[in-house]
């Protein structure tokens, strides 16, 4: 797959304000300064098409992007940032739930996670409750430029045990400063989204 075409269409808070439900989504969730908007902007090769920022918590909505005229990319909101108020944190997850549980185009959330660290128990707690939706199954291990080539390996095979992940499940190694992983994911998301994956 090669992305030619990708426009935000809608920035939301609430399900009012969600786009049509008429076209396939794959969603991107991970904590907060994982490098969900440093992802995107690499996939579509438009540097500024998602916001990037240095603090942590800077997306606090659901953010969809359109595709090729073909399928959505959605932004959620990063979890696990410490120093958003508990009530803020809670607005958070329930607009994030709300979006998972009812959104029947959404066919799968891609999950970030820095390669560097042992997924923290927020990043396992998401995992399960994506499992719990069926809509588990793809990882992303972003940051990949910070550890030597020979931890990549390593690395994954820590991830996909602390999460437990099914031997069928996908994990991608992703660095959008050194560019490599960008083809195995877009080759995930056209499986994903051409229905490759139905049994």
């Amino acid at each position: 797959m090669r992305i030619k075409k990708a426009e935000i269409v809608a920035v939301t808070a609430r399900q009012d304000q969600y786009p049509p439900d008429n076209m396939p989504e794959v969603a991107f969730a991970g904590r907060s300064n994982v490098g969900k908007s440093s992802l995107l902007n690499f996939l579509t090769g438009r540097k500024k098409l998602a916001k990037t920022s240095g603090t942590p918590g800077k997306t606090r909505t659901i953010n969809f992007y359109e595709i090729n005229d073909e399928f959505r990319i959605v932004d959620l909101p990063g979890y696990g940032y410490a120093k958003v108020s508990k009530s803020e944190s809670e607005k958070w997850g329930a607009m994030m739930d709300e979006y998972l549980r009812t959104r029947e185009g959404l066919l799968r959330v891609i999950q970030l996670v820095d390669i560097r660290h042992e997924p923290t128990a927020q990043d396992k707690q998401m995992y399960e409750y994506l499992q719990y939706y069926g809509l588990s199954g793809t990882v992303v291990a972003t940051k990949a430029d910070k550890i030597s080539r020979n931890h990549i390996q390593k690395n994954l095979k820590v991830i996909r045990k602390c999460l437990n992940m099914d031997p069928s499940d996908m994990i991608i190694p992703v660095s959008a400063l050194d560019k490599t992983g960008d083809g195995d994911l877009l080759e995930e998301i056209d499986r994903i989204i051409t229905g490759q994956y139905l049994t």
